[in-house]
């Protein structure tokens, strides 16, 4: 069996922990302490999450999404491939050393996203753009910090409660939607989702593009 090769380090601000790039062959994955948040053979619901959010706001002329989380790219490379050649893209990441793994030893994964000219990469937390945005965005897509039940940084939890929720739904142009990425089921953010306003869809996904693996789940909340 090939071993794993620990390519690099990164520490997340604000004592969030320590992520390890590791490569085996053509696979990598993405680790904090013993814990894979990604693996480059599972993409399927990471695709999910751009696809069915993008479909949501098809036909909308120059739509701006914002994406929370650049990770291994596939969020970003399903939503260019639905998005029109007039949209906008900002991508939020908190932490720079994921950006520099994206133009350096993933390169091939990211496929020359980030040099796409509808996007733009904020090395920022995403919880302050939204903040900004104030309805700014047709969609807006979180895969952070592996959904509400995060692992890494309490500071997160804060893009999932009522106040984030707020935040978020005032970032959004009227019918945008808050598409949440999430490592399994959460009956208490489908309510927190319903009572700040939004409408609703919980879309079971498999993990895997072959509808095989871990089921994940992702919310998709429209404001009215």
């Amino acid at each position: 069996m090939i071993p794993w090769v620990h390519l690099d380090t990164a520490a997340i601000p604000g004592d969030g922990g320590t992520l390890k790039l590791m490569q085996r062959g053509h696979e990598f994955s993405i680790m904090l302490g013993a814990n894979e948040l990604m693996n480059s053979r599972l993409s399927g619901s990471e695709e999910a999450l751009a696809t069915l959010a993008c479909d949501r706001i098809a036909g909308r002329s120059h739509p701006r999404v914002l994406v929370g989380g650049l990770g291994m790219g596939f969020t970003l490379r399903a939503a260019l491939a639905h998005l029109p050649a007039d949209a906008a893209m900002v991508v939020a990441e908190l932490v720079p050393s994921v950006v520099a793994w994206a133009r350096g030893p993933m390169a091939g994964l990211h496929a020359g996203t980030l040099d796409d000219p509808r996007v733009s990469v904020v090395e920022h937390d995403v919880a302050a753009v939204i903040e900004e945005a104030k309805g700014g965005f047709d969609a807006i897509l979180l895969d952070v910090d592996n959904g509400p039940d995060g692992l890494t940084m309490a500071a997160n939890d804060g893009l999932y409660d009522y106040t984030g929720l707020a935040a978020a739904r005032e970032a959004l142009k009227p019918g945008g939607v808050l598409a949440v990425w999430s490592s399994g089921p959460d009956t208490a953010f489908t309510s927190r989702l319903k009572r700040s306003a939004f409408t609703v869809e919980e879309v079971p996904t498999r993990a895997g593009r072959s509808r095989r693996g871990a089921r994940h789940m992702i919310w998709l909340a429209t404001r009215p």
